[in-house]
């Protein structure tokens, strides 16, 4: 994916810390701006899709890099 509005930087944080800093930056965005996050955390795989599905946000990309996934949640 090419746009965002926002990213966050959640590598080296474990659960729950990339959740929850997903979930304050997306309280400062607009409905329908896209927040890039990466993470390393291997519960985030479970963690941001539960997340995105619970608040009413689209998980509108994912993408494995090894060490690292990012994630592009569109905010509902």
């Amino acid at each position: 994916m090419d746009t965002w509005n926002a990213e966050l930087d959640a590598i080296g944080l474990l659960c729950p810390l990339p959740v929850l800093k997903a979930r304050k930056q997306l309280q400062a965005l607009e409905t329908g701006e896209i927040l890039r996050m990466d993470a390393d955390d291997p519960a985030a795989l479970i963690d941001v899709p539960h997340f995105c599905t619970e608040a009413g946000h689209a998980l509108v990309a994912q993408e494995d890099h090894g060490a690292h996934q990012t994630y592009w949640i569109k905010k509902g």
